[in-house]
């Protein structure tokens, strides 16, 4: 049997790592609550621990620190939870670089991320990619030798994104059923951010369809969410909330996820998030729930 997720973190641990970042960086409060867009006094009582850090807060600190999600609330990137972790070459990546060349580098991937999204990875230069984070050419080479690499950070940051928010979101939601339908929320391409996170992963597909030396990567990438999803599942099917089997369908689901986020995206008439979310719905109350009395209430999943 499957060991259970840990139990949810103290607010005085995740307070302790979060000031531990700051005096390893040399943030002053301030500054900090600026860069993750929080209330300084909010902060304030949350280093306390007078005040838990929402999700989307710890999603925008681990997005400024480098670090995961996973090791703010449980002091390690692999600890277990109800998502799975990165592994292979899609894995988080520690550095010992000083925190100016980390700062340097986390800008020039945000603003790299944010052209390849919006514009096409064959439109995006090198200059491009200067000019919006105001640096030179020369520092972007340093840290991304080729744009071909700027393309697959890119893609492990799409990685991170999901990992942090699905760890953020998901690890106090018992109840495997509105797990799954949370996690396919947060797979919608609804919203700036995660239309985004789609153009990234339309065009890996697209390059990864004619260039095998980036099959590793995208496999890698993907199947995190691949597991992510069949973990879901097939804790619902050993808690009887889901049909027996029922990790078995994590391939189909996730292919209609994909199929149906390419018709958004592709702005295919009658295809929109409201239309994809009630399409998701209908197959996991078909194919996935175990019978009476196992369907979850839609009011308690928005």
């Amino acid at each position: 049997m499957t060991a259970p997720p840990p139990a949810p973190p103290g607010d005085d641990a995740v307070a302790a790592r979060v000031r531990e970042l700051l005096d390893r960086d040399g943030w002053t409060q301030r500054r900090f609550a600026a860069a993750i867009g929080l209330d300084e006094t909010k902060l304030s009582k949350s280093l306390a621990g007078r005040r838990r850090f929402a999700a989307g807060e710890l999603v925008a600190i681990a997005d400024v620190t480098g670090e995961t999600v996973n090791r703010l609330l449980h002091g390690r990137d692999d600890a277990r939870t109800h998502t799975a972790v990165p592994g292979g070459s899609a894995a988080p990546r520690s550095t010992a670089a000083p925190q100016g060349s980390r700062e340097t580098r986390r800008r020039i991937l945000e603003a790299a991320w944010v052209l390849i999204a919006d514009r096409g990875y064959h439109r995006v230069r090198t200059s491009d990619v200067a000019r919006a984070c105001g640096t030179s050419p020369a520092t972007i080479h340093y840290h991304f030798p080729s744009r071909s690499a700027l393309l697959d950070e890119a893609l492990r940051h799409n990685v991170k994104l999901a990992f942090d928010r699905q760890v953020a979101e998901l690890g106090e939601i018992a109840d495997p059923h509105v797990r799954l339908l949370r996690l396919i929320d947060l797979q919608l391409p609804e919203g700036e951010l995660l239309r985004r996170e789609w153009s990234i992963w339309i065009q890996v597909w697209a390059e990864s369809a004619i260039d095998p030396t980036r099959r590793g990567l995208y496999w890698d990438s993907y199947d995190r969410w691949y597991r992510s999803v069949a973990m879901t599942l097939a804790d619902g099917a050993r808690t009887g909330v889901f049909v027996p089997g029922a990790e078995a369908l994590a391939r189909p689901l996730t292919a209609l996820v994909d199929g149906l986020g390419i018709q958004v995206m592709a702005g295919t008439p009658g295809a929109a998030c409201a239309e994809m979310r009630a399409v998701l719905h209908d197959y996991i109350d078909r194919a996935v729930l175990g019978g009476p009395g196992t369907t979850t209430d839609r009011t308690e999943t928005g």
